[in-house]
């Protein structure tokens, strides 16, 4: 039985720009859109978990909105509302709603920007 290796934040990155490109095409540009921002979330919360990790070990079965909440002791107080506020932002936008559009290009644009300020910033 082969395990296979937690994603890495830059890989999400690289398949966010991927979808946002269009080269992964076997879907729709609304699909490409909510496929980028689970890409982006993702690698924000495994970024969130590691900060949280070196600080506080054991916090590995806390909910993810708890552990935004936790960042505001590690972090600046400012990076951690930037992060929680994309982390809600990439929610909304990845899951479905009947009577919602999706994110638009140029939104998933602005958070992919935001997304890698924030990976960086976390890095400690």
């Amino acid at each position: 039985m082969t395990t296979r290796a937690p994603a890495s934040v830059e890989g999400l990155l690289l398949t966010a720009d991927r979808l946002l490109d269009g080269e992964l095409a076997d879907t729709t540009t609304a699909g490409r859109h909510r496929g980028a921002c689970l890409a982006l979330r993702t690698a924000l919360e495994i970024r969130v978990d590691r900060v949280l990790e070196a600080a506080t070990p054991g916090l590995s079965r806390t909910t993810g909105r708890a552990k935004l909440l936790l960042l505001h002791s590690v972090v600046p107080a400012e990076t951690a509302r930037r992060a929680k506020a994309l982390w809600s932002q990439l929610s909304l936008g990845c899951h479905y709603h009947l009577y919602e559009l999706g994110p638009t290009y140029d939104q998933v644009q602005v958070w992919r920007t935001e997304a890698d300020e924030l990976v960086r910033e976390l890095i400690h």
